[in-house]
Formats: C-alpha cells, sequence, structure tokens
C-alpha cells in the first residue's frame, strides 16, 4: 500500500463531492460538495487547489457504469470531467474507478444515520465520494496495486 493523501471525487450533473484520506491512506472522509461549474470550471479550479494544498499523490474519480457494466452518457460526460481534470494537475495522476451503486449506498447510510431524505442532498455527494475512495483504498490494500484505470489528460480547460 502505497502512502500518501489521495482525493476522491463523485462527479454529477449538478453537484460534485469531494472526500480525501489520511496520509497512510486507510480512512477516507468527506470534504465538500461544489456546484458543478460548466461555464467558469470553478469546481475543477477548486479540486485542483485541493490537491495542491494537501499535497496529493492522486485522484480517485468514480465512473457510473451500469449493472452490466456498460457505460452510458453519465460515463462518457465522467470520463471528459476526468480529463479536464488531469490536464489541470498533470503530472498528479487521476484514475477512473467502478462506482456502481455509490449514490445508492450514500443514501441508505445518511436513511441508516437518522438523516431525513429532504436532507440527503446536502451532502449525498459527499457520502458518496468517501464510499468511492474507501472502495479504492480497499482494493489497493487487498491487491497491492493502485484501482482502477489512469486517465489520459485532455487539454487543461481554459
Amino acid at each position: 500500500m502505497r502512502d500518501g493523501v489521495r482525493l476522491g471525487v463523485d462527479v454529477g450533473s449538478v453537484r460534485v463531492g469531494l472526500a480525501v484520506c489520511d496520509p497512510s491512506g486507510s480512512i477516507a472522509s468527506p470534504v465538500e460538495t461544489l456546484k458543478r461549474d460548466r461555464t467558469q470550471r470553478s469546481d475543477l479550479r477548486r479540486i485542483a487547489a485541493e490537491i495542491a494544498e494537501r499535497d496529493a499523490l492522486e485522484v480517485v474519480i468514480g465512473l457510473p457504469v451500469s449493472l452490466s457494466g456498460r457505460e452510458g452518457p453519465a460515463a462518457a460526460a465522467v470520463r471528459d470531467y476526468a480529463a479536464d481534470l488531469a490536464g489541470m494537475v498533470a503530472p498528479v495522476p487521476v484514475r477512473l474507478v467502478d462506482e456502481r451503486l455509490s449514490t445508492v449506498s450514500a443514501h441508505q447510510a445518511l436513511t441508516a444515520s437518522g438523516r431525513s431524505g429532504r436532507r440527503h442532498r446536502e451532502v449525498v455527494d459527499q457520502v458518496a465520494a468517501v464510499l468511492i475512495l474507501q472502495t479504492a483504498l480497499d482494493a489497493e490494500r487487498a491487491t497491492g496495486r493502485p484501482p482502477g484505470s489512469t486517465v489520459d489528460p485532455g487539454p487543461a480547460p481554459g
């Protein structure tokens, strides 16, 4: 298992959830929820700043695939987002990992904790990011290999 802080990202069409792990790569914790900003790209800039501030080893982004393993329009949008981020933060690697059911699991965890359904929206993206990152950390610990696949950087967004 590699030591180093990693940032977990749950990319949605409206919001982006962020999570971070401790320097030993053991435990993921929520950071914040960002509003998607397709015009100014302030969400991407905020993530890049978080990576720099924490001297992150890598970024782990959840890739939404169907239960059958197929990728649809949401996965294509996340791949584009990941490539944009990778272009901004290179040489820090950005990795895509399967995030099947992370949002469903996040809603279930929030309900189990006693948080009302109406209040899930405020934090569900952060909880999903925590689940994505924790799953990636656990997979690396079990296999000894970084999880998912590395994203080739696109041109840095303007």
